[in-house]
């Protein structure tokens, strides 16, 4: 990535982040302030908002367990944050409507007020720990994919998992879920559909997460791709260190697997920012690939609206939307990409797009699960 690109992308993030906080400020100190002291308030305040920081600039020069505590205090303060600012506006636009239609009298404004930033905070905390329990109970989403070419295998079950984020926040008790529910599938084939790690790989070297990943011995294939956040860190330490564990990863490859069925895997739409080395396009890659047999892509990210004429294949497996992770930034994912979520055939091709296993930033969902794929071939 180009430096001065990577200027503007921190400095926009700096204004948005910024002026979220400043806004959440100045209403806590009106609900607050009174309760705890504006002194104490402000203190706090100041811990909360700069712990992601920290914890990140902290885990790519030193990780430890400070850095992973301040990471996972931080994620959860940007998921406070941005819940905190829209009910909060819709509070302010709610009270500013009340007035003027005279259902608050003059004398009760600030009482209600402080009333209404309580009962938001207060809303916006629930939310918070409803979306953290939902990421604590993964659940299996199944796919039946028909397709009528030829294959020595009649059946197959593959898993694929997409989006783990292994790192400050996602460890080894994840690690020992996903592989509970990987045995409970029995899969021919495991697909890790990028993004095993979170980016910086400092912490998951510190304490080898990766080891805690076990796959079922029916899985007599485990393939993987690249996602961005497998570039965002160092590639060149991160990409070795998952093969290490006995994982392929395929790097704009096709290989054959089970006597005919074409795995083809991509290398990130993004590597190209960090590498400086463009992907194959998907035609060129697919001239490696018999496409008399059945063929299955792994691309991380799935194709954007604007993508079109894709052929050339039976199945694209994807992940990176994370269905949105915290709604309703669902709609946003929905307005990028042709499918955001789900399984859809498009022009003859089986496209599915999973909502991955893990989370970026803070461990929260709502709207979204965390998920394994379980597909059978039929």
């Amino acid at each position: 990535m180009k430096a001065r690109d990577i200027v503007i992308f921190l400095i926009i993030v700096f204004i948005i982040y910024s002026s979220a906080n400043i806004y959440i400020y100045f209403k806590g100190e009106f609900a607050f302030g009174d309760l705890i002291g504006n002194s104490l308030y402000t203190i706090l305040f100041i811990l909360l908002s700069f712990s992601f920081v920290a914890g990140k600039i902290l885990e790519h020069n030193y990780s430890s367990l400070t850095s992973d505590i301040l990471n996972i205090i931080g994620g959860f303060w940007l998921s406070f944050i941005f819940y905190s600012v829209i009910i909060l506006i819709a509070a302010d636009l709610l009270r500013f409507l009340f007035v003027l239609i005279n259902i608050i009298p003059p004398d009760n404004i600030n009482a209600v007020k402080q009333a209404s930033y309580l009962v938001s905070f207060g809303l916006a905390l629930l939310l918070i720990i409803s979306g953290f329990t939902n990421t604590e109970f993964p659940v299996v989403r199944k796919y039946e994919v028909v397709l009528n070419k030829p294959s020595h295998i009649k059946e197959i079950t593959i898993a694929a998992v997409s989006d783990i984020h292994l790192g400050s926040i996602i460890r080894k008790r994840s690690m020992r879920i996903l592989s509970g529910k990987l045995e409970s599938i029995s899969p021919d084939m495991v697909l890790l559909l990028g993004d095993i790690v979170d980016g910086e790989i400092n912490p998951v070297l510190r304490n080898d997460l990766l080891q805690s990943l076990t796959f079922p011995s029916t899985a007599s294939h485990v393939y993987a791709i690249t996602g961005n956040h497998e570039y965002i860190g160092n590639y060149q330490k991160t990409i070795p260190y998952i093969e290490n564990k006995g994982i392929r990863i395929l790097l704009d490859e096709v290989v054959e697997v089970y006597e005919g069925i074409q795995l083809a895997g991509r290398k990130d739409r993004d590597s190209f920012r960090y590498t400086g080395k463009r992907r194959k396009d998907l035609d060129d890659l697919l001239k490696e690939a018999d496409k008399e047999k059945p063929v299955i892509i792994m691309d991380h990210q799935p194709p954007l609206k604007k993508e079109n004429n894709l052929s050339g294949f039976d199945i694209m497996l994807s992940g990176h939307t994370h269905n949105g992770q915290m709604w309703p930034l669902n709609y946003l994912t929905s307005s990028i990409y042709r499918l955001q979520y789900g399984h859809k055939v498009i022009d003859g091709c089986h496209y599915i797009v999973s909502s991955g296993f893990g989370s970026w930033g803070p461990r929260v969902r709502l709207g979204s699960r965390s998920e394994i794929l379980e597909m059978s071939w039929m």
